[in-house]
């Protein structure tokens, strides 16, 4: 007898060791794969390696890594280890690039192993069967929405796969339909709270949220927090985070616990290892230190990554095992700070879009989901950079007032005198999932 989805599962409270265990377990089995394909055969010669050679974790770190590069150097179907005929459907990555990458899954990737990932977010959150989910992320070739849908499906839950967008038909539509749950973007619902404020409608009054699974950018704690005062009581903002490389939104989510210290568990460590690693060296970084994220997929049957650089930065818990959910194989880990080619180094300072999206949640009067960067040059040596924000129609002072208040927390969080420009409501983009925070001008403008 198979166990229901959202039933509690042993596996979500394995021990470490346990853990480990399956992992050497599935390593093995991955470089068996790898053997038989004539493409990974060829990468992993470049290092004198064959896929023999994994044979548990303590073998992993002699593995080469896997750059975006070495990809579109196997267009179109990068490394795909099954015949193109036995894939069940392809996604693909953003291309803001370059072309996007293609990525296929069989059918047991997408029906088995995609559904059971989720099904353990969907748990760890407290997503229920009978709820009623607004599914807010993109659709195409994008994983986010059709691996909300194929999860929820099988969940049990009751979707509305409407997407991002309409948002004066949404406000209402979360009214009137009841959604409990919702997924999609931070920076979806701001602009969504923003719509509904203007349509007359008060969502911490009107709507039943209860929980939201948000990825696809990742956002400051001050930012969440002002998301959640705006929100039905007790209604609670999860971070979670995914890369179409990993197989879909399944590498780390919050719990109750962790969601109040900013963290996520590594939730799927049994079929995504995950490393933490300093970008330069690639040796492992150790509690409380910042590395770069490096995903091998364990199960992934059409196209498995070994040692995927993600340049995504997150600074490991001090205390990685010790939550008090019982999740303790699943280590945890803060909120994405940024990309390591995203870094800016502005007058020799290290500079992250998200210590400036920090410091914008924190000032009353600022449109939290509009903001820029402006710089001169490709941000690796700046001599300045320009911050754009927004002001508010119910701001109680002018745009030169909040220009001004924004310069001086960012000359305090950051050590630098910036240039802030603010202005009025609505001039700035929205951004339905991922935003572009860092625009490089034209040097001879």
């Amino acid at each position: 007898m198979t166990i229901a989805l959202h039933e509690p599962h042993t596996e979500d409270f394995q021990s470490l060791d346990q853990l480990h265990a399956a992992q050497d377990r599935k390593l093995q089995a991955l470089g068996r794969r790898l053997a038989e394909s004539p493409a990974w055969c060829e990468h992993l010669a470049k290092a004198g390696l064959k896929p023999t050679d994994l044979r548990d974790r303590a073998s992993l770190a002699a593995m080469p890594t896997l750059e975006k590069a070495d990809l579109r150097a196997r267009y179109p179907f990068p490394l795909l280890t099954v015949p193109v005929e036995q894939v069940a459907r392809f996604c693909a990555t953003s291309g803001t690039t370059g072309l996007p990458v293609m990525f296929g899954f069989t059918r047991h990737d997408w029906e088995v192993t995609l559904v059971n990932q989720l099904a353990r977010i969907y748990r760890t959150v407290g997503v229920r069967p009978d709820d009623r989910v607004y599914q807010g992320y993109g659709y195409g070739l994008w994983l986010g929405g059709p691996s909300m849908d194929v999860a929820l499906a099988a969940y049990g839950a009751v979707n509305f796969p409407v997407g991002p967008g309409r948002a004066e038909l949404m406000v209402q539509w979360l009214a009137d339909h009841g959604y409990t749950v919702t997924t999609m973007s931070p920076l979806w619902l701001m602009t969504l709270l923003t719509a509904a404020r203007k349509a007359g409608f008060e969502p911490a009054r009107q709507w039943k949220l209860r929980v939201g699974l948000f990825g696809g950018q990742s956002v400051s704690a001050t930012f969440r927090g002002e998301i959640e005062a705006q929100m039905p009581p007790g209604f609670m903002a999860h971070n979670i985070y995914g890369t179409t490389e990993a197989g879909g939104p399944i590498l780390s989510i919050s719990c109750p616990h962790s969601h109040a210290h900013d963290q996520m568990h590594l939730i799927s460590e049994d079929s995504v290892l995950t490393e933490i690693v300093d970008p330069k060296t690639l040796q492992p970084v150790g509690p409380g230190e910042v590395g770069e994220i490096v995903i091998t997929t364990l199960d992934k049957q059409a196209s498995p990554v070994l040692r995927w650089r993600t340049h995504d930065l997150v600074r490991r818990a001090d205390k990685p095992y010790d939550c008090p959910c019982g999740r303790k194989a699943f280590g945890l880990i803060g909120r994405i700070i940024g990309r390591s080619d995203d870094m800016l180094k502005v007058r020799g300072v290290i500079v992250f879009p998200t210590q400036v999206e920090d410091v914008i949640a924190g000032v009353a009067g600022l449109a939290k989901e509009a903001w820029q960067i402006y710089i001169d040059g490709d941000g690796s040596s700046l001599d300045q950079m320009e911050v754009a924000v927004e002001r508010l129609p119910s701001a109680t002072i002018g745009t030169e007032a909040l220009a001004a208040e924004v310069a001086a927390r960012l000359r305090t969080r950051l050590g630098l005198t910036v240039t802030v420009t603010c202005h009025a409501d609505g001039t700035l983009p929205r951004y339905e999932a991922k935003a572009v925070r860092v625009i490089k001008r034209d040097v001879q403008r």
